[in-house]
C-alpha cells in the first residue's frame, strides 16, 4: 500500500516533491514542451492550497553529475510561475546552507524549485550522505515522478527513509493504479498492441504479456524478427539476429497459453530508409526493400481484435510514424483504441508521441508519463520508487 499526498497534513510543513521537470528546451534557453510540468500541477496545487512550505526537486537532462548550466532548471521555474499564477523562488543549488536558507524563508504555500539534481554523482549513485543532505529540514517527502520511478537514486528513494512521512502524489497514485490493474485484474479480452524497433528491448514485457493477455498484435521493426523466426521473408526488413531465438520462444509459449499472437500479414514497404522513398503494399516482402509499416489489411484485423477488447494496452509504433507515408498504420491503431470503449492505458514515448500527432488522447483512459517505468511495472518488477513509498506507508 502506497499512501496518497491526501492522507497527509501538510499545513506549514516543510513538503519536498519529486517531480518530473525533464523537459525539452529551445535554443534560447525556453521550455518546448511543458506537458511534463502541467501533468504534476495537481499535486503542486493541492500542496500549496494545504499550506505546505513547498519544495520542487527534479532532474534535467545528463550532465553526468557535474554543474552545467546547459541542463540549469531556472528555465523551468518561469515556465512553472507562469502556469501556477504565482511566483516561484529558484534555488541555484539542490543541497548546501543556500538551499536551508531558501526553505526556511519560505511562508505557507510558497514554491521553492531547486536546481538539477544529477549535478550531484551522488543523485544517480543513490548516494547515502546525498540523499540525507536532500532530506534535511524536510518533514513531508511526496513523490509524483512516476517516470524516474523504476531508477534507485537518491531522490526517489534514498531519502525516503530520512524522512518523517512519505506518499505519492496524485499523478504516482494514478499511474500505480492504471498499471496495477492491467498486471492484477484487466476487464477481458485483454489486448496488447505492441511496436517498436528491438524484441530485445521487450523481452520482458512480451514473456509477461504472454501470460497475462488474450491477444498480442505486434507491428514496427520488432515484427520481422518474430516473422523471420516463424519462417518467413521479409526481405531487406530490419531484423535482430541474435533475438530469433527469444522471438521463437515467445511464439510458443503464446500458442502453448493460447494467446493471439498476431503478426502483419501485409506491409508498406520502400526500397530505402528514407522519409521520401516511394511507398508500396505488399504481402510479401521481396528482396531489396524493407518494411516500415503494417498495411491496410493488418490494420483492419487489428482493429477487429481492438474493437471487442475490454483492456487495451498500447506500447509502440506500428512503423516509422514521424514519416507521412509510413504513418497510418499508427495512426490506425490510435483511432481503432480511442473508439473501442475499452479500458485503455497508452505508455512509453513513441506511442505517447504518436498519439499526441493523432489528438486522440482525450478518448484514452490513461496515458502513462512513464515509459521504462511503466514496462518495469507491466514486467512485474518491482519499482524502487514505489517500494520505497510502501516501506514509509508501513512505518506510519
Amino acid at each position: 500500500m502506497v499512501l496518497s499526498i491526501e492522507n497527509i497534513d501538510l499545513k506549514g510543513r516543510v513538503t519536498f516533491i519529486r517531480v518530473d521537470f525533464n523537459v525539452p528546451l529551445t535554443a534560447d534557453r525556453k521550455v518546448s514542451d511543458a506537458t511534463r510540468v502541467r501533468a504534476a500541477l495537481p499535486t503542486i496545487r493541492y500542496a500549496i492550497d494545504k499550506g505546505a512550505r513547498v519544495v520542487l526537486a527534479s532532474h534535467l537532462g545528463r550532465p553526468k553529475g557535474k554543474k552545467n548550466p546547459e541542463y540549469t532548471l531556472e528555465p523551468v521555474a518561469g515556465c512553472l510561475a507562469e502556469l501556477l499564477g504565482k511566483d516561484v523562488v529558484f534555488a541555484d543549488d539542490c543541497i548546501g546552507d543556500g538551499v536551508k536558507k531558501n526553505i526556511r524563508d519560505l511562508r505557507e504555500g510558497d514554491v521553492l524549485l531547486l536546481e538539477n539534481l544529477r549535478f550531484y554523482a551522488g543523485e544517480e549513485k543513490n548516494d547515502e550522505g546525498f540523499a540525507r543532505a536532500l532530506a534535511e529540514g524536510v518533514e513531508v517527502y511526496v513523490n509524483d515522478a512516476f517516470g524516474t520511478a523504476h531508477r534507485a537514486h537518491a531522490s526517489t528513494a534514498g531519502m525516503v527513509r530520512f524522512v518523517k512521512q512519505a506518499c505519492a502524489g496524485f499523478l504516482m497514485h494514478k499511474e500505480i493504479a492504471h498499471l496495477q490493474t492491467l498486471v492484477q485484474s484487466p476487464k477481458r479480452p485483454f489486448v496488447a498492441v505492441v511496436g517498436g524497433a528491438k524484441v530485445s528491448d521487450k523481452v520482458g514485457v512480451l514473456q509477461s504479456l504472454v501470460e497475462r493477455c488474450d491477444a498480442i498484435l505486434v507491428g514496427g521493426a520488432m515484427a520481422y524478427t518474430l516473422l523471420v523466426a516463424r519462417g518467413t521473408a521479409v526481405g531487406n526488413s530490419r531484423i535482430e539476429q541474435d533475438s530469433i531465438g527469444v522471438a521463437e520462444q515467445i511464439i510458443k509459449s503464446a500458442a502453448a497459453r493460447k494467446v493471439q499472437l498476431l503478426l502483419p500479414e501485409d506491409h508498406v514497404v520502400a526500397e530505402r530508409f528514407d522519409e521520401n522513398a516511394p511507398a508500396e503494399t505488399v504481402t510479401e516482402i521481396r528482396e531489396g526493400f524493407m518494411g516500415l509499416d503494417i498495411g491496410p489489411k493488418t490494420r483492419a484485423r487489428y482493429a477487429k481484435v481492438i474493437a471487442d477488447a475490454g483492456t487495451v494496452f498500447w506500447n509502440g509504433p506500428m512503423g516509422v510514424f514521424e514519416w507521412a507515408n509510413f504513418a497510418e498504420g499508427t495512426m490506425a491503431m490510435a483511432r481503432a483504441i480511442a473508439d473501442s470503449g475499452a479500458v485503455s492505458v497508452v505508455g512509453g514515448g513513441d506511442s505517447v508521441a504518436a498519439l499526441a500527432k493523432s489528438g486522440l488522447e482525450a478518448k484514452i483512459t490513461h496515458v502513462s508519463t512513464g515509459g521504462g517505468a511503466s514496462l518495469e511495472l507491466i514486467e512485474g518488477k518491482t519499482l524502487p520508487g514505489v517500494k520505497a513509498l510502501e516501506e514509509a506507508a508501513s512505518r506510519s
